[in-house]
């Protein structure tokens, strides 16, 4: 004769799964479909990055950051050379801090662009996908005229950037802008303003502001969850405080709103790149560095707003011309603490959804 009680049932999710994004583990503890534990493994995409930092030169190991958030690889770039350049109290040339604003917001928007776009694929939205990624290319044709590449894209220098963008980037870079709007609209109405997507994360995966703030979690999460904190505006660093621009905060704390939360934000970064369009002045790219670079003995912290949360790089110079320590803070590392917090009670269909909000990149995670 049955009992009618449930047997615990363990998962595992990843780290070959088409939802991870990328090769993340999850082991999902189950009651029927009702999630009661999540247990998170990371590490498989582990290459020791940080001790690799040790064995280049400064100016070496540029590439190597391009493979942390290879979704947004400007940003990493950004944040590591400013750090070298702390070290230095090196001064950058104008056009230069206009340029680096302008790709690093680039990177912003592609990057939410790809957030919309796996987001909408986890919960089946196949249409919406291919809206967002349709887009995306032309953020990367943009990239591609001024570095070559179009995903690892290696643009800053210590000292600065690589080149002027040719005459065909600031025509192509004004038609997307011109265009954005009519894009935004058209994921709203495809996706996000469908009820089916509504139904699947309006109150799922609620992540209060409290256990937010209690573990540490930055960037467009924990704007949706009511906190006011973005880095560009806490403490600006390169020109960020010479733009005008909002900070997006949502108060659902929940997987819708950590969708919308994007979608503002794109907005703001188009205003800012239209600012530095603007008022981009004449002038070199590159300070005067030295071939080989050799900081003088001390440390610096520098921190920057990736598009998945706070990125900071902690670099120990031995006054050599390779750091005696290199230590990063990736946002997406510590934004998966709260996976386990907000799933439990949810069904397991809606923890595909709440993950694909947290918007990890698991270059960035595992390091």
């Amino acid at each position: 004769m049955a009992s009618g009680k449930t047997e615990e049932l363990i998962l595992n999710m990843g780290p070959q799964h088409p939802s991870m994004h990328g090769v993340f583990r999850m082991v999902v503890h189950l009651e029927g479909e009702v999630v009661t534990k999540i247990i998170p493994k990371v590490g498989y995409l582990h290459r020791g990055i940080e001790k690799l930092a040790e064995s280049r030169t400064y100016q070496q190991f540029i590439p190597y950051t391009d493979r942390l958030d290879y979704l947004a690889s400007p940003h990493n770039n950004l944040a590591y050379v400013q750090t070298v350049e702390k070290l230095m109290q090196l001064e950058i040339p104008e056009r230069a801090e206009y340029l680096r604003v302008i790709y690093a917001e680039l990177a912003r928007i592609a990057s939410h662009l790809v957030f919309i776009a796996s987001a909408a694929l986890d919960i089946a939205g196949w249409t919406a996908w291919g809206y967002a990624f349709r887009d995306r290319e032309r953020i990367l044709d943009l990239f591609e005229m001024t570095a070559g590449s179009r995903l690892t894209v290696n643009i800053m220098r210590i000292g600065g950037v690589s080149s002027e963008p040719p005459a065909e980037f600031w025509p192509a870079l004004k038609s997307f802008l011109d265009d954005l709007p009519e894009m935004l609209e058209e994921y709203y109405g495809i996706y996000l303003g469908n009820e089916i997507a509504m139904g699947r994360m309006k109150n799922i995966g609620i992540l209060s502001k409290e256990l937010a703030e209690n573990l540490c979690m930055t960037g467009p999460v924990i704007r949706a969850s009511g906190v006011d904190y973005d880095v560009r505006k806490a403490e600006p660093y390169g020109i960020y405080d010479r733009f005008d621009f909002d900070v997006p905060v949502l108060y659902g704390c929940d997987s819708y709103d950590r969708n919308m939360i994007r979608l503002e934000e794109i907005k703001e970064s188009a205003k800012i790149i239209r600012q530095a369009i603007r008022d981009i002045p004449e002038g070199p790219v590159m300070a005067k560095v030295p071939k080989l670079i050799k900081p003088p003995a001390g440390e610096a912290y520098h921190r920057v707003e990736n598009p998945k949360g706070e990125l900071g790089f902690y670099i120990v110079s031995d006054g050599t011309p390779k750091p005696y320590r290199v230590r990063i803070r990736t946002g997406t590392f510590i934004n998966l603490q709260s996976l386990n917090e907000i799933a439990v009670g949810t069904k397991i269909q809606d923890v595909v959804a709440i993950f694909a909000t947290l918007d990890a990149v698991l270059g960035e995670v595992d390091k």
